[in-house]
């Protein structure tokens, strides 16, 4: 299944998924033990519901890290 993360084409390996196994084939290790928000078709979708929100052909996720600055 083909969907969209941060603007890049990422193939699943399943042909259903949920956000929490996107997240996973997407990030590496490091990367998923550190705080970021995620949108899902320009909706935010909370922490707890990553598991539960289904990911489709075509959609796109977008994932926020912060921005550290002065």
């Amino acid at each position: 299944m083909n969907i969209f993360i941060n603007g890049e084409s990422v193939s699943l390996l399943v042909s259903e998924a949920n956000v929490q196994q996107a997240l996973e084939d997407f990030l590496s290790e490091d990367q998923q033990q550190t705080s970021f928000a995620v949108a899902l078709n320009q909706e935010f979708v909370g922490k707890s519901q990553y598991q539960t929100t289904a990911v489709n052909k075509g959609d796109s996720i977008d994932i926020l890290f912060p921005i550290q600055g002065g």
